[in-house]
């Protein structure tokens, strides 16, 4: 029976954990805004960081 609640309790709280991964998205959002400085290409340049920080969320 304990075995059974302590299932029950982590699959109830996976979205939780899961929830977090925001932070592990921060670096890819934070080195996007700093390419996005550098003028003209900025943008472009950034497309791929952008891309790593929606794949992770």
């Amino acid at each position: 029976m304990n075995a059974r609640l302590c299932r029950i309790a982590l699959f109830l709280l996976l979205p939780a954990v899961l929830g977090g991964c925001g932070v592990m998205a921060a670096p890819c959002r934070v080195g996007s805004a700093v390419i996005k400085m550098v003028p003209v290409v900025g943008k472009v340049a950034a497309l791929p960081t952008d891309a790593c920080a929606a794949i992770i969320d």
